[in-house]
């Protein structure tokens, strides 16, 4: 086990590691940027040293300087939590040749992984279903047509190496995706520095299914069941809940299989998601794998009984994991929402500024995992979320219950949140019967 552990990142996820760690005796180093100097969190850590300017690229994303600081904190292990550099094979590689070892998967199946083409083509070996489109990059506006011909409009175009939105368009025609091509292309070149972009039959209406996977080093791959995703804005989730609703037992067990099989393909280590739409027919089609910790991952750790972080750590210490699959159970209902300062009624503008009253509801089965308290400035610079409300109980039915009660009691005063908006969506009769679809808050929800 390690004795010493680095956090590479900042609030919420930086504290649930701190936090994990000294369960674990394990003793902990922060980093922090200038905007971040002097926050509450950072006293969990045994030490914290800062990294650079507010601005990420400056601090967060800057290796050397985490490097550094890894090195004057005499650690044995980064975790990168997730965002910023979590899924940069880059980073994994600087960690690991510095022999400061990189709490994730290797280089090898990150990248493999990581990259959404080569992805697909390993979910193919493992024989798991994916999205009829291009067998790989898509080179011209000529080939899209071609492609888009043969598979049916509406398609959707791609990133390779996109996330949250970035890199992607519908097309419905040929004018439109000739449009949509060179923009999909512009956008991914800005946001990723990869213009590379793929074509894959668009779902309507689909349903976004996750499994969480965690992987040891001595080849035991288990599953910790599915989380359903599908409540979102702009492709960036706002509910995710454990087990599915409405989802079929001979689906469910399925697509956990599925993912299993895909991640054992890979040589995969370490914990991960691997994500699938579901059309209506209950069909399941693999998209992408997450290989990282998630923002969701309290609701697997509600109806486990698992400490994720925890795992992740031994894990990549070299211990095999406590379980075999038929040991790990899903008990109850979890759902967590994301509660960001942003105003969902003004084109979900985020809203930084100072928390001048913070009351946080409780009760038995209710968790809220966040960095924030009265008076906290919320900096303009990184992501918008504040915290996340997590409820467990028996039933979905008790859960979305106990969820109406922890948002009204819910006082947060000082800028705008997405706290209405989540009011309005568990109070809606197709999210209470679970029958929710990707589409479902933008066509239903906002400006209402």
């Amino acid at each position: 086990m390690f004795q010493r552990i680095l956090v590479a990142n900042r609030g919420e996820i930086a504290l649930r590691i701190f936090r994990a760690c000294r369960e674990l005796g394990i003793e902990t180093v922060g980093v922090c940027s200038e905007a971040d100097r002097g926050a509450d969190y950072l006293k969990l850590a045994n030490e914290a040293y800062c990294i650079g300017p507010a601005q990420a690229a400056n601090s967060y994303l800057l290796i050397k300087n985490i490097i550094a600081a890894a090195e004057i904190g005499n650690v044995q292990a980064i975790h990168p939590g997730y965002g910023f550099l979590a899924e940069n094979e880059h980073f994994a590689e600087v960690c690991r040749s510095c022999n400061i070892e990189f709490i994730g998967p290797s280089v090898e199946a990150m990248s493999k992984l990581g990259d959404k083409v080569t992805a697909k083509e390993i979910a193919r070996e493992a024989k798991v279903s994916t999205v009829p489109g291009s067998d790989g990059l898509v080179a011209s506006e000529e080939h899209a047509l071609r492609i888009a011909n043969e598979i049916g409009y509406p398609v959707l175009i791609k990133a390779t190496a996109g996330g949250g939105g970035k890199g992607m368009r519908v097309a419905r025609n040929d004018i439109s995706l000739k449009t949509g091509f060179k923009q999909a292309a512009i956008e991914a070149d800005k946001a990723f520095g990869n213009p590379g972009v793929y074509i894959e039959k668009y779902i309507e209406n689909p349903r976004h299914v996750e499994v969480q996977i965690i992987a040891d080093m001595h080849g035991e791959v288990v599953h910790l069941w599915e989380r359903d995703c599908s409540t979102q804005r702009r492709h960036q989730k706002l509910i995710e809940e454990s087990p599915a609703p409405n989802l079929p037992l001979s689906v469910r067990e399925d697509i956990c299989k599925s993912a299993v099989r895909l991640v054992k393909t890979a040589n995969y280590h370490n914990a991960g998601t691997v994500e699938f739409i579901v059309d209506k027919n209950n069909q399941f089609y693999f998209i992408e794998v997450n290989a990282r910790i998630q923002v969701e991952h309290p609701v697997t750790e509600m109806v486990t009984g698992t400490d994720l972080i925890q795992q992740q750590i031994r894990v990549a210490s070299g211990e095999p994991l406590p379980w075999k699959q038929r040991n790990i159970p899903c008990n109850g209902a979890a759902i967590e929402v994301r509660i960001n300062a942003e105003d969902p009624d003004n084109d979900f503008r985020g809203c930084p500024g100072r928390i001048t009253k913070l009351r946080i509801p409780g009760g038995n089965g209710v968790r809220f995992d966040s960095h924030v308290h009265e008076g906290y400035m919320i900096p303009p610079y990184y992501d918008s979320m504040i915290g996340k409300l997590i409820v467990h109980k028996p039933t979905r039915e008790e859960a979305i219950a106990c969820l109406r009660r922890c948002l009204d009691e819910f006082v947060l005063e000082g800028v705008k949140t997405s706290i209405p908006l989540l009011k309005r969506i568990v109070n809606n009769s197709a999210f209470v019967d679970g029958r929710m679809d990707t589409t479902f808050v933008e066509q239903h929800l906002l400006n209402r």
